[in-house]
Parts: structure tokens; C-alpha cells; sequence
């Protein structure tokens, strides 16, 4: 590392490892004075074409000169940064910094000069679009606010690369060369340009996994069993269509097949390329695989071995050697301790996991964190019985183990633009980047349906997984998740019921639902159950039990056909006797009149039917007919008898109608595809954040500016808190303290005014008396004064105020914090313990639209408070919604603003009242989300 010659340490926080184009990583970092061989090795594999480009004439190589300058740096004026791959250099950046006069200057200056260099072997992998955003973060970072760039004309390639960016841009035309200059402050469109070439490169990453073109696992043991030998063949029996390799160093001399696959002792032994390597050896000896693997060219790792960072701090940093191992060669894992990775597609048939069966083809993107939930969800999709039945299927699946370093967040964004994938499941103990996640989420929700379960939700994430805390409860977690779009469910059962219904059905045009069937006691249930859901149910329509299969057929379609209607619940009991409806039949009959209706979704409540479900679902679909000449070669064994298809087959098209054992899931599914279908339309018409003319920003940050001049953190007094808070246009009424009966009387204030404690205790909770309201004159005020101090304790303990009496209404409490994990949150509630104790608070993210606080205002349990329950006035809402919006301006404009709370305010028929403010500065946590893309560090 440098030493005398710079004015700073080295910045080890500007190393960083990022996903390129093409899906492979590289690492990012400041060039050294050790660096110089590098240098000089990697010049000398650039083309002569790109060496002249660079500068402006031929330049064969590098002189003395040139490699100290280009090694030396300050870290301030002077920075160069480069992407390695297995330690060697692919690309450098550097900026210095310059004067009005374009010669080297120090700051003040804000304005450098920068340059690119890339190998040619490299170039069209985005690393030179990688090392821009990087060397922008770090010139704003030392105070640079424009970069400039001289360019040759015929440099196309590296035009391109700053005219894409986003940034606000001039450029000219002089002497030969084009001159480019821009602004580094982020803008919406630079962000959108980093958003969507995140979205490329981490998607094109996981698509490389899920579909290799040859596959080796290493660590195939020579005899039958164990981990390596299963997972051999499992790939080998699901026919997988790539080249398979079986790998293990104990092979005898010789030996070149295993279970007949082609054998190996390492993987530098195979003729040809590998792209994934599945890693089954153990943790000890895994250090040795990833280095064969990275000098072989092995694009990913699934890395199956346990002993990592589930089994405590040894196992933790032996995970971080990994994951920092692989990206040095700019290798993906998934794992470690991963149950492992599916993708039925007929192009490649992979079964690359310790599943023995390979779950049926579908529409259905499975994304588990854990291996055993892993497993129970690939059994219930797969089976046909138990619960939940019908034959949708799985398109990929992938167990991620211990995230290390592929994620949820990287499989959303290969499944947002997967065509064979239509619906997302996922089942996540933690997530490493909420707010990455709810932006990738909201994206992915708007285009097809993503359901999550959470595990762990009331204790820490599993040992295994390295995650930033939240300081925010689950259930506001979950409320941000819902603003996202996502479908929240709280078991696998719900996971699996949501799932079925979303990939098999449309979506519900409203909550309007109509109920037939054979059973009135089963009607009745589900009538309830939407009851219990807020649906809008119709009364049921009971067919009796005599019902044949033409009856179902002709009340469906009328149901289907009915303009009241968006949903239909079919409840079928099992009847017993001459000329009952068969289970084919009546498959048949409720199939083809969903078919003439597609519009509505359809679902059915069966009881004991055992072999109904099994016919709805028979479509031509994934599952193997009854009867079949050819079985798939992974196919199980016969089912049950109450699993197997009847000899029925579904109109060509039709949708799949799934079936549910209870009224409460088939309802609780429904009702969950209900919100979600009016979030999509939500989402359509998104609302905006509007302006205001009273606001005065600059004013705020001025104060904002100076108050933090005193310190780190504080939280600001009374005066300091409406000040700021006036800024918004947010008034308080002021309360004026009352250390003394005589303080109180000569407040002047007008009468009535309020006496209250404000003692720890006694603040806000005027259930247990600190509070006296309406006192009209001044006798009154002092003998509220007296009583106060006898029941409660000394003025000093009581710490009394009084303050102008506000117009009569509902006290509500509104807050607003910023989350280091979430990002900042806004909250809303009614005051008073009943609320607290309930947790009747709802939750956005900010910033807040309009139409995010219409709906924040009526989400909560208790909002009927607020438009005339009983017969009471109705609270000015509009006035609520705004006061909402103007402090989500206060928190999104200002970060450093981390906490506020007014709390009462009192919302009167007309207008409202803020009678308590609270507000909290500190130097705004960092944002990942607007820096340069990057992996989490290791």
C-alpha cells in the first residue's frame, strides 16, 4: 500500500465486487504503488487500436514515468481505480483533478478529468459503465461535483458509455476531439440507467446458473450415497440436456466413468468448459475446488457443503473466505449449505439439488432459503392429494442455503422478465436489503404475482445468514411489503393455496363473490369465511344434494354470466345413491363452463371427493395421464387412489381450477388475489407526491445545517422543533411550561387553555389523569394546578404545561423514522393505549403520494372514527392526508431529519391541531440504493 506520497489512507471502502453484463463479477479497487507490474502486464495486452484511443496516439507501451504516475495517487486530486478478475487488472479509471484553466488544481476546484482504459477481451461486458458510476461516487465523495472527458471522435464505444449514463451533460467539438462534459449528481434518469443495468447483469447472473450449458459436480463419492453421488444423479436421471462431469480426486487411475457419466479427478482434467460447478466436498477441501474452479473458467458455484457460517464464527469467516475466494475469479455462488437449484425447462431439464424427483414443468418460480421448507414446498406442489391438489407445476426452483451471495433479490430479477415463469413463491427467513428488495418487488408485483411467507419473524434471522437489523417490527416489515404489491401469507399451507389460484386463474375484477354447491352447511361456511375476508359475498345458492352435474354446469355459467358478480366458489360434498354426480363428470361439467366464461376465476371446496380435484386440474398440463405408454423417466410411483386422474380431459386452453379442502383457504386465497388485483390497478394510476408553495426547503436546511453543527445527534427542543416544523407548514400550538401555579396563570394563552403533566410516566396518557381540559379561567386553572400536584407528585416530577385549547376531535399520532435497513417509513395511528396495544398502525414508505395517504388514513382498524362513527362529526381528512404528505416532504427532502413525532393531533371537523412535536437530526445513515452498483461486501 502507498505510503509517503499520500495525503490520505488508503480507502479501503471503495473496494467493491459488482455484477458485469454478461453475468460473470469482478472486483473494484484504488491502484496502489504495488500495483505497478500489473499495470505493465496489462497494458501490454491492450490493442494497439484501444492504446491509441486512450491517448491520442501510438503508444506501444509504458514508460517509467507513466507507470508512477498512473500508480501514485493521493486519493483526493489524483485517483485511479481498476477491475480485477483473479487479481489481474481488465480495466482502470482515473480521474485528476483541474482548475477553471484545465490545469492540475486541489479543491476548492470541483471539476477532473477522466479516463478510461479496457482490454480489448473484456470490452461489451459493461466493466467500463461499472468503473464510471464507482469513480463518480468517489469524486463526490472528495468534493468533485463535474467530470470532463476528451474523446476521439471514432472512440464510439466509450462515447456511448457517458452519454448513457444519465447524468446531465454538455457536449462540444474542438481541435479534433469531442469534449463531454457532466454533472455527477444523480438524477432520476441516471438512477433509472443504474436500476435497469443492475436489472441486466443479476439477472443474466442467476440465468447462468439455472441454465448451464455443462455441469460438474465435484465430489461424486466412488461408492453409492452421499451428497455428491445424489446430486450425480439426480441431474443424470431428470435428462439433463447439457454436458455432465462427475469429479472427484480419489478416482483410481483409469477410472473415467461414473454411474456413466464421464469421470475426472479434478475439474482442470475436463476437455472443454464447464459453466456450473456443483460443489460437494467437504468445507475443508472447498478452498481448493473454487481455485481449480476459477483457473478452469467455471462460471458458478452451487455449493451444497455445510460447515459454514450455520455452524458459528469459524464456520462465518470460513464463508466469507468463500464468497470472497469465488468473486475473485468472478464466480457466483449459491449456498453454501444450499439444498440446491431445478429448472424443468425442456431446453435444459436440470436437477441439480437433493431432490430425488423432479417437480412437474410449470409456471410456478420457487425460491426457498431453507432446504427443508425446500422440500415440503416441491412435495405439495407435486403431489396431487394431501390439502392442496392439482398438477401446477414448478418452472425453476433454487434453495439459496445461506445467501451468501446469491439472493432473493437476484432471483427476482431473473424472474421479472422470465417467460416461463408466471407466478413467484417465495419463503425467506431474512431479507438482507429491505429496501432493494420492496423496489425489485413493487417492479415484479406490477408485472405477475409474488407471494412471500417469512420464517423467523419474531426472533434473528438463522445463524447462517449475515444481514443488517431493522430496528422496525415484523409487522410494519410486512405492511411495507404489502405497499410493494407482494401477497404476505404467514405459513407454507397459505403459500402453496395463494400460489395455485394466481397460476391458475385470472385475476378478480372486484370483492363480489357468488357461492353454489350441493351442501347449504358448506355454503354457509364459505358465505362467512368471505365474511371474514371483506369480500362481498352473494347468498349462497344451495343445489341440494340431488344435483347433477348439468345442475353445476348451468349455475356456474349463470353465476359466470352474472355483471354482480367476480369470483365463484364451488362447494361439492360427496352423494351417495342412484344417479349421483361421478367426479369426472362433474370435473367436466364445472370445466367447460369456466371455459365459456375465462374472465372470472373459479374455485371449488371439496369435501372427501376423491378424485375431483385431481380432474379439474387434468388439463393438458404438466401431469403424466393415467395410463400413459411412455412415463416420464423420473415419474412416481402410483398414486393413491384418491390422487388418481380420471379418464377425463380438459377443453384445450382451459384454465386449471383448483380445489381446496377447507372453505377458509379457498376464501383466504381469494381474498388475498382480491387485494392483490386492486393493487395492480392501483398501481396503473400510481398517484404523485404533490408540491406545496409554503414549503420552504432552503430555510429548512439552513437550520437543519446549522443545528447539526453542534453535534452528531440531538434532539431538538421545542422551539427548534416548530421552527423547523413551520418550514412544512406544519404548526404547532406551543405549550408553555408551568413550573409554578403563578407560571400558569400569567401564560397568555386565552381561555380555555389545557394543564397537563409531561412527566415520562404521565405524557400522552391522559386515561391515568395528568391531563385537565377546558379550564376557563383562572380559579380553574389553579385548582386543576393544586389537584394535579396532590395526586400526582411535585411540579418538578410532574413537569406541567398548559396550552391553548384545539377544537374538539379524534387525536391521532403520526410518525416518521428512518430505518437503516428499510429506508424511511411513515406511520399513522389513533392516539390512546387501546390503539397501542392493538398495533392498529398502518405504515408507508416515503415518499408518500396522494393516494398513498388517502389509503394510509383508512387502513388502519379503527378508521370508521374518522368519518362519523355512531353518528359523530367526521374528521377533516383532507386536512390529516396533507399534514401526512408535508411531513413525508420534510423526512424525504431532509435524510437528516431521522425521526419525527407529532403526537397528539387533534383532527376537528375542520382543520386540525398539532399539539405535541418531537424531532430527532443526525447525519443520515448511508444509501446503498444510490450508490454505485454493488455487491454486499464479504
Amino acid at each position: 500500500m502507498q505510503t509517503s506520497p499520500d495525503r490520505h489512507e488508503y480507502p479501503a471502502h471503495w473496494e467493491a465486487d459488482v455484477v458485469l453484463r454478461d453475468g460473470g463479477t469482478a472486483r473494484i479497487r484504488p491502484i496502489t504503488v504495488d500495483d505497478a507490474d500489473r499495470l505493465v502486464s496489462f497494458y501490454e495486452q491492450v490493442s494497439d487500436e484501444s492504446k491509441y484511443y486512450r491517448f491520442f496516439a501510438p503508444y506501444p507501451r509504458l514508460s517509467a514515468k507513466d507507470v508512477h504516475r498512473f500508480t501514485h495517487h493521493d486519493f483526493v486530486d489524483r485517483v485511479g481505480l481498476a477491475a480485477t478478475v483473479g487479481g489481474e487488472f481488465i480495466a482502470t479509471v482515473r480521474y485528476d483533478r483541474i482548475g477553471a484553466d484545465g490545469t492540475p488544481a486541489s479543491a476548492p476546484a470541483d471539476e477532473a478529468e477522466v479516463a478510461f482504459l479496457v482490454q480489448d477481451a473484456h470490452q461489451g461486458r459493461g466493466v467500463a459503465s461499472a468503473l464510471l458510476e464507482h469513480i463518480g461516487a468517489v469524486a463526490r465523495e472528495r468534493g468533485i461535483r463535474r467530470f470532463a472527458a476528451e474523446v476521439l471522435p471514432a472512440n464510439n464505444k466509450m462515447i456511448k458509455v457517458f452519454t448513457d449514463a444519465g447524468y446531465t451533460q454538455k457536449r462540444s467539438f474542438e481541435d479534433g476531439v469531442v469534449r463531454l462534459e457532466f454533472d455527477l449528481e444523480p438524477t432520476d434518469r441516471s438512477l433509472a440507467v443504474q436500476y435497469a443495468r443492475e436489472h441486466r447483469a443479476e439477472a443474466r447472473s442467476v440465468q447462468r446458473l439455472l441454465a448451464p450449458g455443462s455441469v460438474a459436480v465435484i465430489g461424486a463419492g466412488r461408492t453409492p450415497g452421499g451428497v455428491g453421488r445424489s446430486v450425480l444423479g439426480n441431474i443424470r436421471d431428470a435428462g439433463y440436456s447439457g454436458r455432465l462431469y462427475a469429479v472427484n480426486k480419489a478416482l483410481p487411475d483409469g477410472q473415467k466413468e461414473l454411474d456413466g457419466v464421464p469421470a475426472h479427478r479434478s475439474v482442470r482434467d475436463i476437455d472443454g468448459p464447464v459453466d456450473l460447478a456443483v460443489v460437494a466436498v467437504p468445507a475443508e477441501h472447498v478452498t481448493e475446488v473454487v481455485t481449480e474452479c476459477g483457473e478452469h473458467g467455471v462460471q458458478g458455484l452451487v455449493v451444497v457443503s455445510a460447515g459454514y457460517a450455520e455452524s458459528g464464527p469459524e464456520g462465518r469467516e470460513r464463508q466469507r473466505a468463500l464468497v470472497r475466494h469465488a468473486r475473485t475469479y468472478g464466480m457466483r455462488i449459491i449456498g453454501p449449505n444450499a439444498f440446491g437449484i431445478i429448472n424443468t425447462s425442456p431446453r435444459v431439464r436440470l436437477n441439480a439439488s437433493l431432490a430425488p424427483e423432479v417437480p412437474r414443468p410449470g409456471r410456478i418460480g420457487l425460491f426457498a432459503q431453507s432446504g427443508a421448507i425446500g422440500i415440503a414446498l416441491l412435495s405439495r406442489l407435486h403431489r396431487r392429494g394431501g390439502g392442496v391438489t392439482g398438477v401446477t407445476g414448478v418452472s425453476t426452483f433454487v434453495s439459496s442455503g445461506n445467501r451468501a451471495d446469491v439472493s432473493g433479490n437476484d432471483v427476482l430479477q431473473y424472474w421479472y422478465e422470465d417467460p416461463d415463469t408466471d407466478v413467484v413463491l417465495m419463503y425467506l427467513e431474512s431479507i438482507g436489503n429491505p429496501r432493494k428488495f420492496t423496489r425489485l418487488a413493487r417492479r415484479t408485483a406490477a408485472a405477475k404475482p409474488l407471494v412471500v411467507v417469512q420464517g423467523a419473524r419474531h426472533g434473528a434471522a438463522p445463524q447462517g445468514h449475515a444481514v443488517r437489523a431493522t430496528r422496525l417490527p415484523h409487522a410494519t416489515v410486512s405492511a411495507l411489503l404489502r405497499q410493494a404489491g407482494v401477497i404476505r401469507v404467514d405459513t407454507i399451507t397459505e403459500l402453496v393455496d395463494a400460489g395455485l389460484l394466481l397460476a391458475r386463474q385470472p385475476l378478480p375484477a372486484g370483492p363480489r363473490v357468488a357461492i353454489l354447491g350441493n351442501s347449504e352447511s358448506l355454503g354457509l361456511l364459505t358465505y362467512d369465511a368471505c365474511l371474514a375476508e371483506g369480500l362481498r359475498p352473494h347468498p349462497p345458492q344451495d343445489l341440494t344434494t340431488a344435483a347433477s352435474a348439468a345442475d353445476f354446469h348451468a349455475a356456474l355459467s349463470r353465476a359466470l354470466a352474472d355483471d354482480r358478480c367476480d369470483a365463484v366458489v364451488v362447494t361439492a360434498i360427496p352423494a351417495v345413491g342412484e344417479g349421483s354426480v361421478g367426479d369426472a363428470a362433474l370435473a367436466q361439467a364445472l370445466r367447460s363452463a369456466s371455459a365459456a366464461a375465462p374472465g372470472k376465476p373459479v374455485l371449488v371446496v371439496h369435501v372427501e371427493l376423491g378424485g375431483l380435484a385431481e380432474a379439474l386440474s387434468a388439463a393438458a398440463s404438466t401431469a403424466p395421464q393415467t395410463g400413459s405408454d411412455n412415463p416420464p423417466r423420473n415419474a412416481p410411483g402410483p398414486a393413491p387412489a384418491a390422487e388418481r386422474l380420471p379418464d377425463t380431459e380438459a377443453p384445450e386452453g382451459a384454465h386449471l381450477i383448483p380445489a381446496y379442502p377447507a372453505a377458509e383457504r379457498a376464501v383466504r386465497a381469494l381474498g388475498q388475489a382480491v387485494a392483490y388485483a386492486q393493487w395492480r390497478r392501483d398501481a396503473a394510476e400510481p398517484g404523485k407526491v404533490p408540491e406545496y408553495e409554503d414549503i420552504n426547503e432552503r430555510g429548512a436546511a439552513a437550520l437543519i445545517d446549522g443545528l447539526l453543527a453542534r453535534g452528531q445527534g440531538l434532539t431538538l427542543g421545542t422551539d427548534e422543533t416548530c421552527d423547523l416544523l413551520a418550514h412544512y407548514g406544519v404548526q404547532v400550538h406551543r405549550a408553555l411550561p408551568a413550573p409554578t401555579p403563578d407560571a400558569a396563570a400569567e401564560a397568555d394563552l386565552g381561555y380555555p387553555v389545557a394543564l397537563k403533566a409531561t412527566a415520562p410516566h404521565l405524557r400522552h396518557r391522559a386515561d391515568l389523569g395528568g391531563v385537565r381540559l377546558d379550564l376557563a379561567d383562572e380559579e380553574q386553572l389553579r385548582r386543576s394546578y393544586a389537584e394535579l400536584t396532590e395526586l400526582f407528585g411535585t411540579p418538578e416530577e410532574l413537569r406541567p404545561v398548559v396550552q391553548r385549547m384545539a377544537p374538539r376531535g379524534v387525536d391521532v399520532v403520526v410518525r416518521a423514522v428512518i430505518d437503516p435497513a428499510a429506508g424511511a417509513v411513515l406511520s399513522f395511528g389513533l392516539a390512546g393505549a387501546a390503539s397501542q396495544l392493538l398495533g392498529d398502525t398502518a405504515h408507508r414508505l416515503i415518499p408518500v403520494t396522494d393516494r398513498e395517504a388517502n389509503s394510509l388514513v383508512r387502513s388502519i382498524r379503527t378508521a370508521p372514527l374518522l368519518f362519523g362513527w355512531r353518528g359523530s362529526a367526521p374528521a377533516d381528512t383532507r386536512a390529516l392526508e396533507e399534514l401526512l404528505l408535508r411531513v413525508s416532504r420534510l423526512v424525504d427532502d431532509h435524510p437528516e431529519v431521522v425521526a419525527v413525532t407529532l403526537e397528539p393531533v387533534v383532527v376537528a371537523s375542520h382543520g386540525l391541531s398539532v399539539l405535541g412535536a418531537s424531532v430527532r437530526l443526525a447525519h443520515p445513515p448511508a444509501r446503498d440504493d444510490l450508490g454505485p452498483r454493488t455487491l454486499p461486501a464479504y
